[in-house]
């Protein structure tokens, strides 16, 4: 399995995956119009999703033939409003298990400044 153009919520919010495997994934995106609240800084639901693409596509990789994968808990922090630039957001596992994954997800600025961190939990979905 290979991440693949950005489709859905991913093509909207203009995320673009640099690196993907069932270790690390990084997805960048510049920040537009389509990315930010009435208070133009961006939506907390833009890193939100980010945090669940990256963490998904992460844990699905690394689980790969053996099944599919489905959010169940996503917990992102806000930490730093922006505005506008490029913002990346990488992901890592903290723990992979036989039924659940956790992994990690920071997002910084293109100051290398940390404005947003979540952590998404997976349930592996396998063939009984």
């Amino acid at each position: 399995m290979q991440i693949g153009p950005p489709v859905g919520f991913d093509a909207a919010m203009g995320f673009t995956f640099v690196e993907g495997s069932g270790d690390r994934v990084v997805l960048t995106w510049d920040v537009t119009e389509a990315n930010l609240q009435p208070n133009a800084i961006v939506h907390g639901g833009t890193y939100c999703g980010a945090v669940e693409s990256a963490a998904s596509w992460g844990a699905s990789l690394w689980l790969g033939e053996r099944g599919t994968v489905v959010g169940v808990a996503n917990q992102t922090d806000f930490l730093k409003a922006a505005a506008a630039g490029r913002m990346t957001a990488t992901a890592t596992p903290i723990h992979r298990g036989r039924s659940q994954q956790l992994w990690l997800v920071e997002i910084v600025d293109e100051q290398q400044r940390l404005v947003a961190r979540g952590q998404v939990r997976l349930q592996n979905l396998t063939p009984q």
